[in-house]
This record gives C-alpha cells, structure tokens and sequence, in this order.
C-alpha cells in the first residue's frame, strides 16, 4: 500500500513537470523563431551580425511584464501604466509634488547655463524640462529595474502593440552598435531609458548633446537628458512662451460632458460660457485668443483645466491625461505657482475589465468610441458624461460600476 502510494506520488509529479514544460518549451520555441526572423530589419538599420548574434544569443522573455497576450492569462489586466491604474489622487500626491517642486528649484539653480541655452536654442521653458526630469526618474534618484533589450524583445514578441515594439528592439540593437553600451541600458517595463525616458526610436531623433564633449549621454549627463527632452517636445510642436493650461472653475451650466479636444474653443468663447480661472485670476486679452479644450482626469472628482497646445504636447511625449496635468502642474510649482483649488476626490478604481465593457456597450449604442482599450482618456469621460446625461442619471464622466449596470440594463429592455 505505501509502495502505490509513493508510486502514485511520484506519477503525479512527473505529470506535473511535463505538463509545466510543455508550454515553456513552445514559449521559447516561438520566442526564438520571433528573435531570428528579425534579422532582416536589424540587417536595414545597419546593425552588424556579431551585435546581433551576441546581444540576442541566450535572450529569455520576462513574461511577468505586464501588457502581453499569453495563453491563460486575462488580456487586459489593471497592471501597467500608473496613469491608467491608480487614482488621480494618488498619482499627483501634494507631498510628493511640493517634494519634486523643492529639488526643481534646486537643479534649476545649479544647471542654470545648460537651461537657458535650452531655452534659447529649443524655445522650451526650463521648469517644463526639469518637469519632465521629475516625473520620469524623480531626476535620477529611480533607478531603472529592467534590461531594455529583454523588455522589448518580450514585448514585441508577446504584447499587445508588438508592431511598435519590434521597431523598438531593432533601434535598442542599433544603440549598441553605435557605442551605447548594454549594461547601461536600463529600462522601464515598457523600454524607455535614461534621465528623461527615451525610447530607442526616439534616440535618433531628438537627442543632443547639450555638454559639449562629442557625444550624447542621456544616462549620466544632465545637460545632455534635459537638452534632449526639450529637443523631442519642440519636435512635437512646443510653442515658445505658452503655458500648457489652466485650472478653472466649472459653472453650473456645464459639466465634464464638454471634455476633449473634439469641443475645443478659444478661451473667450470658454469665458462666455461661464468657466473662470480658478483663485480669481483673469486672462489677458492675448490669452483669451488662445485656442483650448476641458480636460477633467478625474472626470466630476477633481480639478478642471481649459488645455493649450503645450499640453498635446506633453501627451505626445507620454500619452496619459494625468501625465501631462503632472508635469504642468509640477512645472508651475517649480517657477513658484501654488497648489491646486479644488482639491483631488475619490473616484471609482479604474477597473479595466469594467472600462472596457462599458466602452464596447457604447459603441454598440452609437457613441464614437475611439478604440476599445480598457483605459480612461477624454473620449471615454465624455462619451460616459454625454451617456449620463441622456440617461437622466448623475453626471460624473467616471467608468463606474453603477455605469456599466445601467448600460446593461438599457441592453436588456
């Protein structure tokens, strides 16, 4: 009896180790025969075979990433970007911004040269680029846990946008034929390095060197991150001595329904509708010309911004609301602007499986939903707040779950 006991056992576990090995081992086969046939490409963009061989040769996928398409596991999660996966409360923390504004002021003071030849040469404000510093590595104190090559081999091979991520792979690979070395080459979970947060591509085309020894070091020299960073923001259209928005006050007969740059207007047209600046602040006469749209990140739950083209801009560097409202507002607090009005509230997790019911059970009602992605951005708040509206229910431009019963509801009658 113990003997068929042990035997048992011991059936049970082989069967377990090979039914663990059997997918790893397609996992690997389909992860090298991925890696192999992208010779061509790097081949193109004159990465030598010896790079190839030697920075590919033993390469494992990290499927502990988030934003992959495995097999068993869910295809949106709530793991991911912060911006779309914690509260707007918590991602702009008063504390952590009063913090980063502190250590701004300082490195402003200290690479003062280096920013006002920024300023000069790219047209970019220096508490826009110190800004982006903060954000991306708390200027340089977050150290980076990931090695690019893997992240983006592992991400063009099984995620979600692989298109993009290949691209990626293949310029990471030519870094290090042009002289970046690997070891240096830390990453985010989605592949961007340095100070200010490059991805590969975008190394080739926005990087300069700000330090004057020959060479770019978006690692390690300061001028060189910050002078880049503001080279890739005037690449995307930064306009030279405009601010990327302001808060203001939401009058009573408009709500977050009127989000998105789909509703933009000049800001005399925004002040006829009753939105002021928050604090009693007025616009000038010039400013008032300028053309803008509500943003609410929070939908009901928080501050409102009327947004400028500066702050596309931003988007363009990261695309996330919440981002971009970061980096505005730590940029003011640097230059000495105080706190928000209205403080930040509570709003329902972002739930992605949630999110992204309630955008497909709209688009089947007829609202322009722009893409399915389980993911908060204006469009959502406003198609939501537009759907409240009609609905006759509370108006709050947030992917609750009172939201998707009544959606669900309305499916059933």
């Amino acid at each position: 009896m113990i003997q068929s006991r042990r035997l048992s056992a011991v059936i049970v576990l082989l069967v377990s180790i090979l039914g663990a090995s059997a997918p790893a081992a397609n996992a690997d086969a389909t992860f090298r025969a991925f890696l192999d046939g992208l010779w061509p490409d790097a081949k193109a963009q004159g990465v030598s075979r010896a790079t190839f061989d030697r920075e590919l040769a033993n390469l494992q996928p990290d499927l502990k990433l988030p934003d992959l398409e495995l097999p068993g596991r869910p295809q949106h999660t709530d793991k991911g970007q912060a911006e779309f996966t914690r509260p707007p409360s918590e991602y702009i923390k008063r504390d952590y911004i009063m913090n980063l504004a502190g250590q701004g002021r300082a490195l402003a003071a200290k690479y003062d040269v280096a920013l006002g030849k920024i300023e000069q040469e790219f047209g970019v404000d220096r508490y826009s680029v110190l800004a982006i510093w903060g954000r991306e590595t708390a200027f340089g104190q977050h150290k980076l846990p990931h090695d690019a090559v893997t992240v983006l081999a592992t991400l063009a091979c099984y995620g979600r946008r692989k298109e993009m991520f290949r691209n990626e792979l293949v310029m990471a690979l030519k870094m290090i034929e042009v002289g970046v070395p690997r070891a240096r080459m830390k990453s985010s979970w989605a592949g961007a390095l340095g100070l200010t947060q490059f991805m590969p591509s975008e190394y080739f085309v926005h990087t300069h060197d700000m330090d004057g020894d020959g060479k770019v070091d978006i690692f390690n020299s300061v001028p060189d991150a910050l002078a880049s960073a503001a080279r890739q923001l005037h690449g995307k259209g930064w306009v030279r001595g405009q601010t990327w928005g302001y808060e203001v006050r939401v009058p009573p007969t408009a709500d977050c329904a009127l989000e998105g740059p789909t509703q933009a207007r000049p800001l005399s047209e925004w002040a006829k509708l009753g939105f002021t600046r928050a604090a009693g602040r007025k616009w000038s006469g010039e400013q008032l010309a300028q053309e803008a749209y509500l943003m609410m990140p929070a939908g009901g739950y928080g501050p409102a911004f009327l947004v400028l083209e500066n702050y596309k801009v931003i988007r363009r560097y990261n695309t996330s609301d919440l981002y971009a409202v970061f980096v505005g507002h730590l940029a003011d607090r640097i230059a000495g602007g105080g706190d928000f009005e209205t403080a930040w509230g509570k709003p329902a997790p972002q739930k992605t499986a949630t999110i992204q019911e309630i955008q497909t059970r709209l688009k089947t009602a007829g609202y322009e939903v722009e893409k399915i992605d389980g993911k908060v951005g204006s469009n959502t708040r406003k198609i939501i707040g537009s759907y409240q509206r009609t609905a006759k229910i509370k108006v709050d431009c947030w992917p609750t779950d009172d939201v998707l019963s009544h959606l669900r509801q309305t499916a059933s009658r």
